[in-house]
C-alpha cells in the first residue's frame, strides 16, 4: 500500500527536522545487453536481462524517521516519488521490528541526475537510494537479496543495481539472480547515442509478448555466448549478443534508427550495438584494443549526426571493476523532464556530453 506522500512546499528548501537520519546511493546503467525469457535452475520460464554499467548518473536518498509518527505519515522531496515512497514504507516496516520499535513516519528527500525514461534504471536507482537510506537510519545495512526483494515490490520489477560489479542474469520481475555470468565483462568503449528524439518509452502501454519454445531456445543460445565471451573476454562475441538480442527487442520497439544504427557500427568497425529494452539509450560497442580507435570514434559520432542519432557520451567500462572513465566533448541532450508515466515525473536531468 502506497503511504500518504505529503509534498514540500515547491522552491522551498528541505530541512530536516530532529529525528535520525540515513543516506543511500545508487547508481544507472545505459541499457541492457541481453534481455529475454530464459529458464532457471528449476526449467521455469522467467524474464531476464543483463544491464550494462554506467559510470557517472545516480541518484541519492536522505530519510530522517520520526519515532512515534504513523508510518503512513511520510513527507516526499518531490512529492511525485510514489514508487520511492512505497520503498520508503516497506523498509520502515522491515527494517523496525529488528530494533524492536514500531514502524513509523519520516521525511525523505531524493536527488538524482539519471534522464526518465530512456531506459537508464531512473525508477530503480531511486528505489534503491531510499531503501539504503531508510536501512541506515536504523543503522542497518541490508544485502541485496533483501534490498531486491523490497525493489520488486515497490516497482513491481527492478534492474540489478543492488548488486556488485559481477555481470549476472537477473529476474527483473523477481529480484534474484539467475546466473552469474563470470567475473566482470570485458573492457568497452561504448559510443552512447539516443533513438527516437529521446522521446521516452511507456512499456506500460507495450503489448505483452509472447514467446515459444523456440525464441526460449534463441534466448538460452544468446545467453551460452554470452556466459563465453564473458569468460574468455571475447568483446566480438559480446556484441554479436547484443546486437542479436537489440533486433530481437525491435519486434515490440520499432525504432525507425535501428538499420542506421548497425550500419554505422560496421562501417567503424564496432563490435556492435545495445539498445534499452524499456527505453531510447543505445549504444555501439567498440574493443579497446581495436586500432585507431579515437579516429573510429570521432568518425562514428559525426555518421550518428549526420543520420540525426543523437551521440550522447562516449565512455569506458574497465573489467573488474566499477566504470570510471568518460570521455566527454560535443553536444548534449536539450534539458528537459522525460516522465514515462504518471508516478514518474522527475526534475530535469541531461545526459552528459560527449
Amino acid at each position: 500500500m502506497t503511504p500518504a506522500v505529503r509534498p514540500g512546499t515547491p522552491g522551498a528548501q528541505w530541512r530536516p527536522g530532529p529525528g535520525r537520519t540515513g543516506t543511500g546511493r545508487a547508481p544507472g546503467h545505459h541499457g541492457e545487453i541481453l534481455q529475454g525469457v530464459f529458464l532457471d535452475d528449476a526449467g521455469r520460464r522467467c524474464a531476464g536481462l543483463v544491464t550494462l554499467p554506467l559510470p557517472g548518473p545516480g541518484s541519492r536518498a536522505e530519510f530522517t524517521r520520526r519515532p512515534g509518527t504513523p508510518p503512513r505519515q511520510l513527507t516526499v522531496y518531490p512529492a511525485d516519488r510514489t514508487k520511492a515512497a512505497r520503498a520508503a514504507a516497506l523498509t520502515v516496516a522491515e527494517c523496525a521490528p529488528g530494533h524492536r520499535e514500531p514502524p513509523c513516519g519520516g521525511e525523505l528527500r531524493i536527488a538524482g541526475d539519471i534522464p526518465v525514461g530512456l531506459g537508464m534504471g531512473s525508477s530503480t536507482s531511486d528505489v534503491i537510494a531510499v531503501v539504503r537510506a531508510v536501512a541506515d537510519s536504523y543503522g542497518t545495512r541490508l544485502p541485496p537479496e533483501v534490498i531486491a526483494r523490497l525493489a520488486v515490490r515497490a516497482e513491481l520489477a527492478c534492474d540489478p543495481l543492488m548488486l556488485d560489479d559481477r555481470p549476472v542474469l537477473f529476474a527483473q520481475r523477481e529480484g534474484r539472480v539467475l546466473e552469474v555470468l563470470g567475473r566482470a565483462l570485458p573492457p568497452l568503449v561504448v559510443v552512447g547515442c539516443s533513438l527516437g528524439a529521446g522521446a521516452p518509452v511507456d512499456t506500460l502501454s507495450l503489448p505483452v509478448r509472447t514467446h515459444d519454445d523456440g525464441a526460449v531456445r534463441a534466448y538460452e543460445r544468446l545467453r551460452v555466448l554470452l556466459r563465453q565471451a564473458v569468460v574468455t573476454g571475447d568483446v566480438a562475441l559480446l556484441g554479436e549478443v547484443a546486437t542479436a538480442s537489440a533486433r530481437r527487442g525491435q519486434e515490440l520497439l520499432r525504432h525507425p534508427e535501428f538499420e542506421s544504427l548497425t550500419d554505422v557500427a560496421s562501417r567503424f568497425g564496432a563490435a556492435g550495438v545495445q539498445i534499452a529494452h524499456s527505453g531510447a539509450v543505445a549504444g555501439l560497442l567498440f574493443d579497446p584494443a581495436t586500432p585507431g580507435l579515437r579516429r573510429r570514434i570521432r568518425g562514428c559520432v559525426r555518421a550518428l549526426e549526420h543520420r540525426s542519432i543523437p551521440a550522447t557520451r562516449v565512455f569506458s567500462t574497465p573489467a573488474g571493476s566499477h566504470p570510471t572513465k568518460e570521455f566527454r566533448s560535443g553536444p548534449a541532450h536539450r534539458r528537459v523532464d522525460r516522465p514515462t508515466r504518471p508516478d514518474t515525473p522527475r526534475r530535469p536531468a541531461p545526459v552528459s556530453a560527449l
